[in-house]
């Protein structure tokens, strides 16, 4: 993505400049071939979730209705609904990893069966990082639900038990990296008045004028904003430089 000028950062904010948003919250984290149709089963398909513990709702992306061969613009299931998708043998398994995230805010990762609406069966991974809120409450569980069935490693099983854990680890580090992207989001449009798509093209332009990461950007952002530090001065500089009069940088 090309580094946005202060320019069309501002004409962004003013509404001058309008561009659908490509990395808006809740999203999903790009993952392999996610393929087209609900007919379809690709055989990497990774679908993000969001489970709203206060008023038990769920928020799918697409491919979570691919994957369990919904069509893309259903209604995101209940909670006994959704387990029903699940292979009776793993019901209660989700739904005490669900139960203890909201209750502890324990994070999870298991590999489960889940049955389709064509009925057939699928192995994949499910994995559920808590969200607290601002009193360190769990306000909700989100994460992916990965189809291995097809991508299961070669070996014997504890080869395949490593390969698996260390996929997971990766899942779990990007979902940690989104994290943080999406908090930095939230800063910037705070302080610059600005949209959602505007925030992370900043965060894009600062991470390639400061020849760092767009993650590293977010998480000293973050860092900053929970008083854990200040600001390195090459950030802080193109930060103020975007910040209207009235939202000074401080």
């Amino acid at each position: 993505m090309a580094a946005p000028t202060m320019s069309r950062v501002r004409a962004r904010r003013n509404g001058s400049e309008q561009r659908a948003p490509v990395d808006a919250p809740g999203a999903p984290v790009p993952y392999g071939t996610t393929g087209g149709g609900a007919a379809a089963a690709p055989e990497r398909v990774a679908g993000r979730y969001r489970f709203d513990r206060r008023t038990g709702a769920w928020w799918w992306s697409p491919e979570m209705f691919v994957l369990h061969g919904l069509p893309p613009d259903s209604p995101p299931p209940a909670t006994e609904e959704y387990l029903r998708y699940q292979h009776a043998e793993d019901r209660t398994r989700v739904l005490e990893a669900i139960a203890q995230a909201c209750a502890d805010g324990r994070a999870f990762a298991l590999e489960t069966r889940i049955l389709r609406a064509d009925g057939r069966e699928r192995a994949v991974v499910l994995i559920g990082e808590p969200e607290r809120d601002a009193t360190g409450e769990v306000a909700a569980v989100e994460g992916m639900c990965v189809d291995i069935t097809e991508a299961r490693p070669p070996g014997s099983d504890v080869e395949r038990a490593r390969a698996l854990e260390a996929e997971v680890d990766q899942m779990r580090a990007a979902m940690a990296s989104r994290a943080a992207i999406e908090q930095a989001k939230g800063i910037l449009m705070l302080l610059t008045s600005c949209g959602d798509q505007v925030a992370f093209d900043l965060l894009a332009h600062i991470s390639s004028h400061t020849h760092r990461k767009v993650r590293e950007v977010a998480e000293v952002i973050t860092r900053s904003a929970a008083g854990h530090g200040a600001l390195p001065e090459d950030v802080r500089s193109i930060i103020r430089d975007a910040c209207p009069p009235t939202h000074p940088l401080r």
